[in-house]
């Protein structure tokens, strides 16, 4: 077993949420529960008295209150809540105070703004009662193109509290991106903004907006944020201008709450449906309980609207927790922007991401040094795999009294899998637990459950917050392909990896970009970690490319640093880490610089596409060029495809 990085003192143990918890589920239930552990095993095997015991631990608001808990536990299928009515924006109502503010915004340049409960109250009703005005009712869709400002967070909060169903995309997106995902949905309004400051520079996002207005047709209204309002639209000021009760219009249980959409890389987004009932509770363990945050606290997760981490961070208001938005980059004007931010509002949860970390790391920043994070109370990590140097790093420039909470789940369930938790260990490179109510496992390839052994990343029961269906899917085909089609009445992530024997999860990256050499599967993300720790490294790809004659060729792309140059000696010193920090069998075939590495818009590696482009498939009609964060990479990537093909 790996040394822990981090041990959870009798003092964290005893004032964690989750401890709190435990003993509220022993008195209920007469149980004996003697750590995390045998409370995640009790919560997976009774999933309906766990789930209650989370509604009612919460004391979740509800007009009408469950027949039912759990009616089928089928999946997909499964029936959660019946006859319960309720709406998620109740739970961040009944926070309102004013001792502090309910969103602080850190602008790029250094200012903050800060908007206070009552307020954010007021403005949500106010623009709840413009849309009313408009037609918008209960099911009908509203979709953002906005940045994350508190004006998002609001937009959602009113469309919400009327029951009609939120989607947005970043302004990272152009107009065509935003219109493959937002014109899927035939909305009746469009909220959006004239730009955002990014790096130093405003993007003016005036033209898209009116090119992707053209693009939705259903659309009868515009709202603007921003001094250039396009024609046609009205201002948020005008649409917030009223004073207002804030209400809400009670919804069953699984009515959808928003829409987001995957990636899209390798065809049309799908648009994946949440609950109101589902998310709520699921949002309510995951930041309450697994990430031990709560009214005290000042919850700042860099993020997008285009990704689940921003549905994710607005849940800190379920819990009367302040949030910090930023639209800005978090290494501008240094790479230590994050950590300013997060010293300057006293924020005691930043998350973030492993790319950030590599990069703080490699620019030689000192964020314990320069600045006073003493309020800090945790690290979180997702997007990919967390190197174990990279965690590590981070407790020696932070603070050791400071745990590092990786976590592993999707835009599929809008949560995590497994991560941290304020009771248990952290091992650095993994994850310390799977999440209550989360039935994880490793499966083999004969669905054998597995310890100690990579695996497929399997779910074996319901969770609330899977999607009730995906749009535009009428017969369910999409969905039971997306998750169900391996292992029958078994969720299939696609993820590799390791339960460990102390009930640590590692992630070695996605199984469906496996790398598989002589039958032997490996995870890419061991080889990223490797790598990456080289100073002369900014990225690396590594594709496993299979032929029709049986041969296998794996090249690894590396990004260099300015002034490095991939020459033997760089390459043997490449392939002396790799076989060190992960194994021989890792070590590429052949390692050649690239200029950069294409992502999906939410920052994933494009592994998969570029894997079937090396191996034949049609670059245009596999790959959505839209999706892409740097489309000429992709070019770059084609012809090296085409070079190996001859």
């Amino acid at each position: 077993m790996t040394d822990t990085q981090w041990t959870p003192s009798t003092e964290d143990i005893e004032n964690a949420r989750i401890t709190d918890f435990q003993r509220y589920v022993q008195r209920r239930h007469a149980l004996d529960l003697t750590d995390y552990r045998s409370l995640w095993t009790w919560s997976t095997d009774n999933l309906p008295d766990f789930w209650r015991a989370v509604w009612d631990y919460f004391d979740v608001i509800a007009t009408d209150r469950p027949t039912s808990i759990l009616e089928s536990t089928d999946m997909p299928g499964a029936q959660w809540f019946t006859g319960a009515t309720l709406n998620y924006v109740d739970q961040v109502e009944r926070h309102i105070r004013t001792d502090r503010p309910a969103i602080v915004h850190a602008h790029e340049d250094g200012t903050i703004t800060r908007l206070s409960w009552q307020e954010l109250a007021r403005q949500a009703a106010s623009l709840a009662e413009t849309l009313k005005t408009r037609g918008v009712a209960k099911g009908d869709r509203v979709v953002g193109y906005l940045p994350n400002i508190p004006e998002t967070v609001i937009a959602f909060l009113a469309v919400a509290s009327i029951g009609a169903v939120w989607s947005a995309c970043g302004q990272d997106y152009s107009a065509s991106a935003a219109s493959d995902r937002l014109g899927q949905l035939d909305p009746k309004v469009l909220i959006s903004s004239d730009g955002y400051s990014y790096g130093g520079k405003f993007h003016d996002k005036t033209a898209d907006v009116s090119a992707l207005r053209e693009n939705l047709p259903t659309v009868d209204l515009v709202v603007q944020v921003g001094e250039h309002v396009t024609a046609g639209s009205i201002t948020w000021d005008e649409a917030i201008a009223g004073e207002c009760v804030w209400t809400s219009v009670p919804v069953p249980f699984d009515h959808p709450l928003w829409i987001v959409f995957s990636s899209g890389t390798t065809g049309l987004p799908k648009g994946i449906v949440h609950s109101h009932g589902g998310v709520l509770l699921e949002h309510l363990k995951s930041v309450g309980l697994q990430s031990d945050i709560g009214p005290n606290d000042t919850f700042f997760w860099y993020t997008s609207p285009s990704w689940m981490m921003w549905n994710f961070q607005v849940a800190g208001l379920l819990v009367g927790a302040t949030i910090v938005t930023s639209s800005g980059s978090p290494g501008f004007p240094t790479a230590d922007a994050l950590w300013k931010i997060a010293a300057a509002q006293k924020v005691t949860f930043l998350g973030t991401s492993p790319g950030y970390v590599l990069s703080c790391i490699k620019a030689g920043s000192h964020p314990g040094e320069d600045h006073d994070l003493g309020a800090l109370r945790a690290i979180g990590i997702t997007g990919s795999s967390l190197p174990a140097t990279s965690s590590i790093w981070l407790a020696d420039n932070i603070s050791r009294d400071v745990p590092v909470f990786s976590i592993s789940g999707g835009t599929d369930v809008v949560s995590a899998f497994a991560g941290g938790v304020r009771t248990v260990p952290v091992w650095p490179g993994e994850l310390s637990a799977p999440y209550l109510g989360v039935a994880l496992a490793a499966y083999d390839e004969n669905g054998r459950s597995v310890i100690g052994e990579v695996g497929e990343l399997v779910v074996t029961e319901p969770m609330p917050s899977m999607p009730t269906r995906f749009w535009n899917d009428e017969d369910g085909s999409r969905y039971q392909d997306a998750y169900f089609d391996t292992f029958e009445g078994v969720w299939r992530h696609g993820d590799w990896i390791t339960v460990t024997d102390h009930g640590s999860v590692i992630v070695h990256g996605r199984s469906d970009s496996t790398l598989n050499r002589n039958g032997i599967r490996m995870g890419s993300a061991d080889i990223y970690q490797a790598v990456e720790s080289l100073p002369e490294v900014v990225e690396s790809l590594v594709l496993g490319i299979e032929s029709g004659d049986g041969s296998y060729w794996m090249p690894l792309f590396v990004v260099l640093a300015e002034g490095a140059e991939l020459d033997e000696p760089l390459r043997e010193r490449i392939k002396a880490v790799i076989r060190e920090h992960a194994s021989p069998r890792h070590v590429p075939d052949e390692i050649i610089a690239a200029p950069g590495i294409p992502h999906t818009r939410t920052g994933k590696k494009l592994e998969v596409p570029l894997k079937r482009i090396f191996q034949g498939d049609d670059a245009a009609r596999i790959l959505e060029r839209s999706a892409v964060d740097a489309p000429d990479l992709v070019d770059w990537f084609v012809e090296r495809g085409r070079d190996h093909s001859r």
